[in-house]
This record gives structure tokens, C-alpha cells and sequence, in this order.
């Protein structure tokens, strides 16, 4: 049984709220032709707050793409293993039982990839596998849970971490002045999140089926454009429209599984915006209140990227969690137009006691036997 453990998340220290946001807004473009219109969008957003890895008085400056990658890479050291600390804790493992590390991002970039790093520095094995996840954006939450279920499944003994790591806020551009980029503005912070997929043990959601489905043509609705100043985020009038062609997609898994979409106990679903959780609403038949965790995300973080679903999760976990076999849906939407899905019932399994060496040997690896030495 693969089981998605309690995630751990962090957002930095530094606040903007609503008001200042717009406040902003009105200061910075109070020439802009299409004004009322953005601040009307950036208020429907519903996002009380977001934090933000600098104050916002830095984060309006552009000082060059190179400096803000590398204040990514800083402060994605400084962040990432007190929330992988906790997230280990959390699925009652130590960083010698991570048999794969997916790391997703999208607004710096790294090469090695931060999971270099990690297994250099945190102790994680040297033959623990690395899958980088950088162009599914907002999506990438629900690959890194899918491709974490295909791995256990594969590996029945295995143990992956999930690591999520989004400053939106580095990806700020002063010169883009159209209204999909000034609501961007109002709508995106910055957050890091971590979670383990164990491939046996474990309380959380035990992962039953998962699937992808992608949108025909919709290929430039959200993208980067890349250039000297870095990455400028393109975001099309229609996306808020994708529920009614995604929603038959969360129906369709669901049947495939003998579940109805539209009357399950629980739904994680990716917080792009409140009409994209309101259509899903409708879509699906399901109340609004269905949706709670993720539109508690999107008020009190905004929209941070690939890291709302494992949000979302630890906010079901908060709430006291399901009952044993309660039935439920993750989903995660992102560029081109992907759709990242997967099924999963509540167990409230206790972790089993750790396995011998053997069982713990997973195909195509090393025998563990520094991960045997740590023990006696």
C-alpha cells in the first residue's frame, strides 16, 4: 500500500496583504489604461495575504537575473531541510530510508539540481535516486505524487521524498504591464513544502491509481517566456475556463476506478484561482465547501505554484484527517494545459517497525551497507 504521508510547509516571514497590494497597484501603474479592470481581478482573487522571501520594497527592484537565481539557490538552502526534517518525522523515517528525491520548481534554476545537494549535505544515500521536476509549473505537485506512486509501486519497499520549493516572488517583472501579468502580481507567493510516499506503512492517503491528461492546443495559455531579465510569466484570458474540458478528465479516473467523481469524502485540487475551483464546483457537482482546504490555501498563501497540493493535504491532515477508507481526489493543473490526477483512500495504518536489510534492498541499487552499519 503507497501512502502519501503528512507533508510539512514554510513560507517566509516577510507579509503583503490585500490592501497593500493594491495600494501598489494604484502607485505603481496609476497610468495604466486598464487599471480598474486589474484591480477588480486581483481582489476576486480572494488572497488576504502571501509571504515573500524579500521585503517588498527588494522585490520590486530588478537587480538581474543572475542575482536572483542565485538569491533562489540561497534561500532554497536555507529553507528546504527544515521542512524535509519535518516531513521526515512525519512519515516516521530518516534520510538513510529515502530510496528517490522529486524535487519540483519553476521559478529558479539549478543545475546539479537542489538534490545534489541535498544528498551531499543532509544525509540521504549517495545512490538515492533524483528526478527534478522544472516545466510543469503549478502542476508539478500532483507528477511528483504520481511519479513517487509509480515508483513504490515498482519498488514496493521504497521510500520517496516529495520536495516543492516556489518563490514566485523572484520571478517579478516591473516591465510586464499587461493584465494577466498584473494580476500574476496580486495572486502568487512563495512557499516550501516537503512530503514522503512510503511504499509500505504510513498514515495519510494510500494511493490507489493515477493518470495525466493534457488539453489539446492550449500550449501557450500559461508559459515562460525566457529572457535576459528571466523568466516572464504568461497567463491567457481563457485559463480560468479549463474546469469544463479538465473536469470530464477527474471524472473519467474516477470511473475507471468504479468512484463518482462528484461524491467523494475528500478533494485536494490545485488552487490557481477561486474560478477555477468554482467551475470545478459546477462541473462536478460537488459543494463548494468540497474544496475548503484548497481555498484556504489560496487566501492565506495565494497561489503557490506546486506547492498548493501538499498545502492542501497538510491542511486535510490538520482537520483531524478522514475516516479509515474514506475515498478521494487529488488533482494538480499547470501548463500546456496538464492536468496531474490521482486517487487515494485514508488509512490510518501505524508505521510498521523498520525491515531487515534485505527486504529493504530495492532493484538495480547497492546493498545498503552503511544504511545496516548505522544500526548496530
Amino acid at each position: 500500500m503507497v501512502t502519501l504521508c503528512k507533508p510539512a510547509v514554510a513560507v517566509p516571514e516577510h507579509v503583503i496583504t490585500m490592501e497593500e497590494t493594491l495600494d501598489l497597484a494604484r502607485a505603481c501603474h496609476a497610468d495604466h489604461p486598464q487599471l480598474p479592470l486589474a484591480l477588480r481581478l486581483i481582489g476576486n482573487t480572494g488572497v488576504a495575504k502571501r509571504h515573500i522571501v524579500q521585503p517588498i520594497e527588494r522585490t520590486l527592484e530588478h537587480p538581474g537575473f543572475q542575482e536572483r537565481n542565485e538569491l533562489y539557490e540561497a534561500e532554497a538552502k536555507a529553507r528546504v531541510p527544515a521542512v524535509v526534517e519535518e516531513a521526515l518525522g512525519n512519515a516516521g523515517l530518516r534520510p538513510a530510508d529515502i530510496d528517490m528525491i522529486v524535487y519540483v520548481s519553476c521559478t529558479g534554476f539549478m543545475m546539479p539540481s537542489l538534490t545534489a545537494w541535498m544528498i551531499n549535505t543532509m544525509g540521504f544515500p549517495s545512490h538515492t535516486r533524483q528526478m527534478p521536476i522544472a516545466q510543469l509549473g503549478c502542476a508539478a505537485g500532483g507528477a511528483a505524487i504520481n511519479r513517487a506512486h509509480d515508483f513504490c509501486t515498482a519498488y514496493p519497499d521504497a521510500n520517496v521524498l516529495i520536495v516543492a520549493c516556489e518563490f514566485c516572488s523572484l520571478c517579478y517583472q516591473p516591465t510586464d504591464l499587461g493584465v494577466g501579468s498584473l494580476l500574476s502580481n496580486g495572486l502568487f507567493g512563495d512557499a516550501v513544502a516537503a512530503a514522503v510516499v512510503r511504499g509500505r506503512g504510513g498514515s495519510g492517503i494510500a494511493l490507489e491509481r493515477n493518470n495525466s491528461h493534457l488539453v489539446p492546443d492550449t500550449e501557450d495559455w500559461i508559459a515562460y517566456s525566457v529572457r535576459e531579465t528571466g523568466f516572464h510569466f504568461l497567463l491567457d484570458k481563457r485559463v480560468p475556463k479549463t474546469m469544463e474540458p479538465l473536469a470530464p478528465a477527474l471524472r473519467e479516473i474516477a470511473g475507471a476506478h468504479g468512484w463518482d467523481a462528484g461524491n467523494l469524502d475528500f478533494y485536494i485540487i490545485h488552487a490557481g484561482g477561486p474560478r477555477i475551483l468554482d467551475d470545478l464546483s459546477l462541473f462536478l457537482e460537488v459543494p463548494p465547501e468540497a474544496f475548503r482546504f484548497s481555498r484556504a490555501t489560496l487566501t492565506e498563501y495565494g497561489n503557490i505554484a506546486s506547492a498548493v497540493v501538499l498545502d492542501a493535504v497538510r491542511r486535510l491532515f490538520e482537520e483531524g484527517g478522514q475516516p479509515e477508507g474514506a475515498r478521494g481526489i487529488l488533482a494538480g493543473f499547470g501548463p500546456g494545459i496538464t492536468a496531474e490526477m490521482c486517487l487515494g483512500r485514508w488509512t490510518t495504518a501505524a508505521h510498521p517497525s523498520e525491515p531487515p536489510l534485505a527486504a529493504r534492498r530495492i532493484v538495480g541499487y547497492a546493498p545498503r551497507f552503511q544504511h545496516a552499519r548505522s544500526r548496530t
